[in-house]
């Protein structure tokens, strides 16, 4: 006797990993690649951006900075630190050390949920304040180094090429390589500072091989 034909049953066409699948990007640059982050060793420095959602208020600001700034120095741990930064109208230069890749994660986390919540504060407002996951990138040698330092400190000539002086939205009176020390020093306030010294070899004497920054220096533009 000839057995009935058996029915296909139709496979499930939702969940699971598909192409062009997941939330669209809401912002005109490009986003960060949702990849798994490289492994991280300590004595490399590293540069990140945070860049703010679409709409907000200048950062730099006085009342923003002031309150991202007193943000950056409760992020400050034994595993983790800011050296130098930089605020910009939509976007947040750092660079950090950090003992390894999951500290660098947990720092970095910290300090984006420090400073959003800092400018949400200030800003009286609610919601997202970072458009994307950040960018990091390890500095590995005393050149990429001493890029790194003059393209967070002097990033506003980027943006401003009028731009003269040491910015004030950043942490340029807080550094200590320059070539001529800057007429006026650290601000005189007993706020702690935003920034802490440098432990690795590479941000602490490495970079100055390559010589220390001129005031005058601008960002370079393939960093």
């Amino acid at each position: 006797m000839r057995r009935p034909r058996q029915r296909e049953l139709p496979f499930r066409t939702w969940g699971g990993k598909r192409r062009h699948a997941g939330r669209k990007p809401n912002a005109r640059r490009a986003r960060v690649p949702h990849t798994k982050r490289p492994e991280h060793a300590a004595r490399h420095p590293v540069h990140v951006t945070l860049r703010a959602v679409r709409r907000l208020p200048s950062l730099r600001t006085q009342r923003v900075f002031v309150d991202i700034r007193r943000a950056l120095a409760r992020t400050a741990r034994s595993w983790f630190r800011v050296l130098h930064f930089s605020v910009q109208a939509d976007h947040v230069h750092l660079l950090v050390e950090a003992r390894d890749k999951t500290s660098l994660s947990r720092g970095l986390s910290g300090a984006g949920i420090r400073l959003a919540l800092a400018i949400n504060r200030v800003l009286e407002r609610r919601g997202s304040v970072w458009s994307d996951r950040y960018h990091a990138r390890a500095l590995r040698t005393p050149r990429e180094v001493r890029h790194g330092i003059v393209y967070v400190l002097m990033n506003w000539r980027k943006h401003i090429p009028s731009a003269r002086g040491l910015d004030e939205c950043s942490s340029a009176s807080l550094f200590d390589g320059w070539k001529v020390p800057p007429a006026s020093g650290p601000p005189d306030d007993d706020s702690p500072a935003p920034t802490r010294p440098p432990e690795s070899w590479l941000a602490r004497a490495g970079w100055k091989r390559h010589g220390l920054i001129g005031p005058n220096e601008r960002p370079k533009r393939a960093f």
